[in-house]
């Protein structure tokens, strides 16, 4: 019982090693054309994401950072809401029209590129299982061999794979001034993965911007 417990440990703790969360930036661009002429006061942020709870997390992080920077905030699930009636997201139009009504000049979206699914074998720390001749003719040669395989198995982890893109605009003329992409594998949690996601995104973009407009 004590050595399947302990086996039972090693693989929890192994699978976990082997989902270990990295995310790290793939592609970012300032506009070169773009010259900031005036102090920006209020952004409008948009995580366009089809899951509620994600989106939710998404804007309450986006929300805590910019006030941190000194914006007002606008969210746009405070304006369109997840409902069972609109499962679609708000047209371009709409959502512009709401922007101007609240004087925002700045708008933050973050939005779901591509996501993918891959599963991998991840070998035992005694390294690939070798047939014979690997463990000779004898069955104690085999037995001996084949011993240490049972308390230390490989195994199969799924890694999630998320690509991410922020844009920032200017709201008055829709004009991109700053975009970025990014990859996350294996997110521990959506709490954490929205931190670290708009710590990465927005709070460079509001960085990138104020030395734009210096």
């Amino acid at each position: 019982m004590l050595k399947f417990s302990a086996l039972l440990i090693l693989i929890v703790t192994s699978i976990m090693m082997g989902c270990e969360t990295t995310q790290k930036v793939t592609y970012s661009w300032t506009n070169p054309s773009f010259k900031p002429d005036k102090k920006y006061q209020k952004i409008f942020l948009a995580a366009l994401v089809n899951n509620p709870h994600v989106r939710t997390h998404l804007e309450d992080e986006m929300g805590k950072s910019a006030s941190a920077q000194g914006l007002n905030q606008e969210r746009s699930l405070d304006y369109f809401p997840v409902s069972f009636r609109e499962k679609t997201p708000a047209s371009r139009e709409k959502m512009m029209e709401k922007i101007k009504e609240l004087n925002c000049d700045l708008i933050f979206t973050i939005s779901l590129v591509e996501k993918s699914s891959e599963t991998r074998y991840v070998q035992s720390g005694l390294g690939f299982y070798g047939p014979y001749p690997a463990y000779g003719l004898q069955f104690r040669g085999f037995y001996s061999y084949w011993y240490p395989y049972y308390f230390d198995p490989g195994y199969y982890v799924t890694d999630k794979t998320y690509f991410m893109e922020g844009n920032l605009f200017d709201a008055q003329s829709e004009t991109l001034i700053w975009s970025i992409q990014t990859r996350t594998i294996n997110p521990a949690s959506i709490e954490r993965f929205s931190a670290d996601l708009v710590s990465m995104m927005l709070e460079k973009a509001l960085t990138d911007l104020t030395k734009m407009q210096k």
